[in-house]
């Protein structure tokens, strides 16, 4: 393409939404049989998009389901119904005229920081506090042997400090959020960093809640955090998720 539009290199190639919506359909459409081509690249877009969309939304709705199961899952096509009404209108304005900025400005802030900050927990917490060997044991109950050395090894120091490195990093060289030639006012940046705190606040705001309204000491609190629950300690109601029709089938 660079060769064609007598252009260098540096000037043609991007990335973001412009790699995907401008050059790879241009260079598409040099191509051969280009219109076969170019609907097979736009259903491929779609499909990812889909798949996207579905596990997200699934991983949410389901703990979601399974934290209220009373109110929600009984009434699950409902509310499935009002969360993707509700992020269709939140979508909107990613399709106006400026939404090229929005989308990136969602992208910056809700994704990158976030992302690194809450796998680290997730590993800290499985490997180091939960105990990767105790992890292993049930992995071997699950599929009949340990896991390897290697994966131990890498759960409990390679994962999590490369991973805490690399959020460290992005924290210190962070910059104000610029696009090309334009630079985000200071309110955008504001609702940028609120976008990350929503996201980062959730896990020390359930220990604060957690160590609330746990019943005992502080320590007492504390260990009883630290530790799994057992089955027995679970007493939560398990109602199905569509009882219309196992009631019918009965």
């Amino acid at each position: 393409m660079a060769h064609m539009l007598k252009k260098d290199i540096s000037n043609v190639a991007t990335d973001g939404q412009g790699l995907v919506f401008v050059v790879y359909p241009e260079a598409v459409a040099t191509m051969s049989g280009s219109v076969f081509w170019s609907i097979l690249f736009f259903l491929m877009l779609i499909t990812l998009g889909l798949d996207s969309t579905f596990g997200g939304l699934e991983a949410m709705i389901t703990g979601l389901c399974d934290q209220f199961p009373i109110h929600l899952r009984r009434n699950r096509e409902i509310f499935v119904g009002f969360v993707v009404v509700f992020i269709y209108l939140c979508a909107l304005p990613t399709c106006t005229f400026g939404g090229y900025y929005i989308v990136h400005l969602l992208d910056s802030y809700g994704t990158a920081m976030s992302v690194l900050f809450i796998v680290f927990v997730e590993a800290a917490a499985v490997c180091w506090i939960y105990g990767a060997e105790r992890f292993s044991d049930q992995v071997k109950e699950m599929l009949g042997h340990r896991p390897g050395i290697f994966w131990r090894v890498c759960w409990k120091y390679i994962s999590p400090i490369f991973i805490l490195c690399i959020f460290i990093f992005a924290m210190v060289q962070y910059k104000d959020l610029t696009l090309q030639d334009y630079n985000y006012p200071r309110w955008a940046i504001g609702v940028g960093w609120l976008l990350t705190a929503s996201s980062l606040s959730c896990i020390p705001g359930y220990i604060i809640y957690y160590l609330i309204t746990t019943p005992g000491t502080c320590i007492e609190r504390i260990e009883r955090g630290l530790n799994p629950e057992t089955q027995t300690q679970q007493k939560q109601e398990r109602i199905p998720i569509n009882t219309r029709l196992i009631i019918g089938t009965a």
